[in-house]
């Protein structure tokens, strides 16, 4: 069968196209299956879990950031455990060994399995507070969660450096030619790190990091611009929260090279005064919080605010932010 020239023409255009695999229509209950996480469209996220000793007084569900996986908590995990909190984290889709590894999933299929995920923690929990945890991609995710009409049962977020770098403070040259690429060579793939761009300074977790097979080493085109669009659609999502929504910490280091602080000030911004936000600032962490050398400030400022969300914290983060907010920041 000859195919139409029209069509012919078509073709190299398609081929330009970004993938985008969501999830497929819904075959099932979802379910907290042992060391995975099934969605309604039959997907198995993989789960690890990290359990106290004894009965755990909260649990935290925690998503990951970008081409990272669920062992992302493997170096605060312990220490959690030892304050009796049960953490559980799953690969999101694209990301890990979930499926479709390194094509986008789309904004609606991540945050939608984020709630399904929180709902199926909280069923396996069903008496203790349940705290959702975002790193970077991650917290986007839980922004845009919390900003639904049906969030998830959470009581409490913690935003660790908040992927919120969209195209409203992104320079205009990497938006013309991440749009250009993405639809000219969008299934092509480059170093997913950067010379000199450090995430953490702990080199010890850094090169477990480099070293796991999980971790994504090389970012589809596509795959960037779909993070993009999961960080404009994350800022465009701050004004919906609210009074009614749970309180939220929200961690932000001075060393951060992936989240430039006009990105995280834009999010501020764009906050309601009626949101119960807490804003943790700290000069010498990066953009992994709780895989930095100074973790250990961030963990007891965030267990403390567990435990009294509107108590200061015990570093004085959080007067740090206050006073970060209203220091003008260098233009582009």
């Amino acid at each position: 069968m000859r195919l139409p020239r029209r069509a012919l023409l078509a073709l190299p255009l398609a081929a330009c196209t970004p993938q985008l695999i969501p999830a497929g229509p819904p075959i099932g209950e979802p379910a907290l299956a042992g060391d995975a996480l099934v969605m309604e469209d039959g997907a198995r996220l993989p789960l690890r879990a990290w359990l106290p000793a004894g009965a755990p007084r909260a649990a935290m569900l925690c998503l990951h950031g970008f081409n990272d996986s669920r062992n992302f908590m493997i170096e605060p995990a312990p220490v959690l455990n030892q304050a009796g909190i049960a953490l559980y984290a799953y690969d999101q889709r694209g990301f890990g060994a979930a499926p479709h590894r390194g094509v986008w999933p789309g904004t609606e299929t991540l945050t939608a399995d984020a709630i399904t995920a929180a709902r199926l923690v909280k069923a396996r929990h069903p008496g203790i507070p349940l705290f959702l945890l975002g790193e970077s991609m991650g917290g986007a995710v839980l922004l845009l969660a919390a900003a639904r009409r049906n969030p998830p049962p959470a009581d409490g977020y913690v935003l660790l450096a908040p992927a919120v770098w969209g195209r409203a403070t992104m320079p205009g040259f990497l938006v013309g030619l991440l749009d250009f690429l993405s639809h000219t060579v969008p299934r092509v793939a480059v170093a997913s790190s950067a010379p000199g761009i450090i995430p953490t300074d702990n080199m010890t977790a850094l090169n477990r990091i480099s070293r796991d097979p999980l971790t994504i080493r090389e970012t589809r085109v596509d795959a960037g611009k779909g993070l993009v669009d999961l960080m404009d659609d994350a800022l465009a999502a701050a004004p919906r929260l609210g009074a009614r929504t749970p309180p939220m910490l929200l961690v932000y280091g001075a060393r951060d090279q992936l989240v430039p602080p006009m990105a995280t000030r834009a999010l501020l911004d764009r906050l309601p005064s009626g949101l119960r936000a807490r804003i943790a600032y700290y000069t010498g962490i990066h953009h992994m919080p709780l895989r930095d050398l100074q973790a250990q400030t961030v963990i007891d400022d965030m267990l403390a605010w567990m435990e009294r969300p509107a108590a200061p914290l015990p570093s004085g983060a959080d007067s740090a932010g206050l006073a970060w907010i209203r220091t003008p920041l260098p233009q582009w």
